[in-house]
């Protein structure tokens, strides 16, 4: 099992390794980051989009929460840590393209799905609950088409349908919203197969996953 002294070790080797031959480009990024592509992600630590895709350091502007969820546009007191983050990304990096990735064996989709969590106090389970309540209508739409939700298609369904739901709500906001019509931004759904290690992207047009070769 990884400690944090084995993640020290790691450290080590990055310094001695990789930082010198990457200098040129960490002296570049000292000054600002200008990534292109905005990732969100879930905080599964079988997921990890820079290894999945091999991005370098400022390649990517990374979100990752459980199941990779967008919340809707709203205004209302609170802290909103990915609409947050989704603004400095959209507004201020000027990203071309946001990325919502989900995958297979995906807990926070399972906990919707089961309801397992409902109802659990806060510090046990019902923070978990409060926050996969963005996915109700998406497992109403999976018990409606499925029926048996303890079978492995009802899962991959409420996974993809996740990612429908946050695609959906980033729609919400305003300035996704007006850079859409002017064809400055482009927003993409994915969802990675950890047992074979494949991204499946999604046709909005078909509303179809297919295999990326």
């Amino acid at each position: 099992m990884t400690k944090f002294s084995d993640l020290l070790n790691g450290y080590r080797r990055f310094r001695s390794e990789l930082w010198p031959t990457q200098r040129d480009r960490w002296d570049e990024l000292k000054e600002g980051q200008s990534p292109k592509v905005m990732i969100i992600a879930c905080s599964d630590s079988r997921v990890d989009p820079t290894q999945i895709f091999d991005t370098n350091p400022g390649e990517t502007f990374i979100v990752r929460n459980v199941a990779a969820l967008v919340p809707p546009f709203e205004t209302t007191p609170g802290q909103h840590g990915v609409s947050a983050a989704l603004e400095f990304a959209v507004q201020f990096l000027k990203v071309d393209e946001v990325v919502v990735m989900g995958h297979g064996s995906c807990g926070g989709c399972a906990a919707a799905l089961s309801e397992q969590m409902k109802d659990m106090p806060h510090g046990k389970g019902g923070f978990i609950a409060d926050w996969i309540t963005l996915l109700d209508d998406a497992r109403a739409k999976v018990v409606h088409d499925h029926g048996d939700l303890s079978q492995p298609a009802a899962q991959l369904a409420m996974e993809h349908e996740g990612i429908r739901t946050s695609l959906a709500n980033l729609r919400t906001f305003p300035c996704i919203q007006e850079k859409e019509a002017e064809g400055s931004i482009r927003l993409i759904g994915a969802w990675f197969a950890i047992a074979e290690g494949k991204l499946h992207v999604l046709d909005e047009e078909s509303d179809t996953f297919s295999a990326v070769d």
